[in-house]
């Protein structure tokens, strides 16, 4: 390590801090429950990352990464072809985020495991041969970090017109990456120093730009490019975190709490507080349609009998998935599972919100086009606050034709921790996004192996069933 690198690295402050918890972590530290959970990450992203390989937007970019001959031996996940672990990881984890199934922290407002996950895989492929439970800590050691910056922002990254999923990414990527390849504190600064440089994403993506998901693989990608140069010795910002002019949170989040970055550190595991997606759909829509489906069961209503619904959230909804829903904003699929007042129609008129409710023929039904002017979103001040606990809560009244009026309160998304999904339902979830990628046989194994995790020596036969077989055809 050169003189340079070690004077430009500061002894003090939350980068520091932050480094130093991520270089030393080791898997006898992790609690027993912080390992299952970390295992049950794994496995919903890897079925996320499955899933997203069948998507045409993901081929564009797995055709683009072989046209480019980027040889290697990663795999990319649910294909016929291997690339280097920075490009394996940019296409898995585009896949990981590309149709909004992917695990969440709500508080953070951030998806570490479509980062992470294929961050690990791929570097266990290519610069050495990892064990089960070194990759279960370089797991942990990414969202660690990743969680608590997205904590400290309290929720100003995506005030700002930011997508925390490529900005504060890039950083859980980069601790991954660096964990994983050994780097000590000085250089796992460095990485966070140069990942940090690397976060971007603007967040007017969500009316339905395919760019929403490569965020997440751009993350990725940065973070495995920001350890290897700090391996090297490249140099970074090396007290990126808390800099105050031209820091990360400075200038991609203002105000921020900067005791949140390193309280509890190593002691109060953020990973835990991870929830799990049932529906391909943003949080808020979720808990929307959660609370809309409550009050049809409850009172046995018909799409038919409903006059006018109305969904009060937080400003986070508001802006997130309460715009309108118009044919001149919508460029795809993912608008509509975006939107909450397409979500709402849905969930009126056809009862469920699963993938075939957000297929690209359905966007303009004339039902739900004629069902969405009686969906109202206003906002509810009494879901700011509480450390961002209430972000995706909503209180929804129904009002009907024959006057009358009904209301119920749903402050957790289903799949989280307030409101959790069994070990069944994610099995399950898991199994029917795999399977359509690499077939029911195949995603058995791999489930049965990821239960496992902590007890293989090597990744490599969990890996090779990741890879499609035959090759899929365009």
């Amino acid at each position: 390590m050169s003189a340079e690198h070690v004077v430009n690295a500061g002894a003090e402050g939350a980068t520091a801090t932050q480094a130093a918890f991520a270089a030393s972590l080791t898997f006898d530290r992790l609690p027993a429950e912080v390992v299952a959970k970390a295992k049950t990450c794994v496995l919903d992203t890897l079925g996320c990352c499955l899933f997203g390989a069948t998507l045409p937007s993901v081929r564009k970019l797995a055709a683009i990464a072989a046209e480019e001959g980027a040889g290697g031996s990663a795999t990319v996940m649910g294909f016929a072809q291997r690339a280097s672990a920075s490009m394996a990881a940019l296409v898995n984890a585009t896949s990981a985020h590309s149709f909004q199934l992917d695990e969440i922290h709500i508080q953070a407002t951030l998806h570490p495991g479509s980062v992470a996950v294929p961050v690990v895989f791929a570097l266990a492929q290519t610069d050495r041969d990892v064990s089960g439970r070194e990759a279960i800590t370089a797991l942990v050691a990414g969202y660690e970090t990743g969680l608590r910056v997205g904590i400290a922002a309290r929720g100003s990254i995506f005030t700002r017109g930011y997508h925390n999923q490529g900005v504060t990414g890039a950083l859980v990527a980069g601790v991954s990456a660096g964990r994983l390849l050994g780097l000590g504190t000085l250089p796992m600064q460095h990485t966070l120093g140069i990942a940090g440089s690397q976060a971007a994403g603007l967040m007017a993506v969500q009316e339905g730009a395919m760019a929403k998901s490569f965020h997440s693989g751009r993350a990725a990608q940065s973070g495995i490019y920001a350890a290897k140069l700090a391996r090297s010795g490249y140099t970074g910002i090396p007290n990126v975190l808390e800099v105050p002019y031209g820091g990360f949170l400075s200038t991609l989040a203002g105000d921020y709490d900067g005791q949140a970055l390193t309280a509890g550190l190593g002691e109060r595991w953020e990973i835990l507080d991870v929830g799990y997606k049932p529906a391909p759909a943003s949080n808020g829509s979720i808990t929307a349609m959660t609370a809309l489906d409550t009050i049809m069961r409850e009172h046995g209503l018909e799409a038919s009998q409903i006059e006018r619904v109305i969904a009060h959230v937080s400003t986070n909804t508001l802006h997130h998935c309460g715009w309108e829903y118009t044919p001149d904003k919508v460029q795809g699929v993912l608008a509509a599972q975006m939107n909450l007042r397409y979500g709402l129609a849905v969930m009126a008129l056809e009862r469920e919100a699963t993938a075939a409710q957000f297929a690209e023929d359905r966007l303009f039904l004339p039902q739900t086009m004629a069902f969405l002017p009686k969906v109202q979103v206003e906002h509810e001040p009494r879901y700011e606050g509480h450390a961002g606990v209430y972000r995706v809560a909503c209180r929804l009244q129904v009002h009907t034709r024959d006057g009358a009026a009904y209301e119920t309160e749903v402050l957790f998304r289903k799949g989280s921790n307030e409101a959790p999904m069994s070990s069944e339902e994610l099995h399950r979830k898991f199994l029917n996004l795999a399977s359509l990628a690499i077939g029911a046989r195949a995603a058995r194994e791999l489930a049965e192996r990821v239960a496992q995790l902590e007890r293989l020596d090597s990744l490599a036969s969990l890996s090779s069933l990741l890879a499609l077989r035959p090759p899929l055809q365009a």
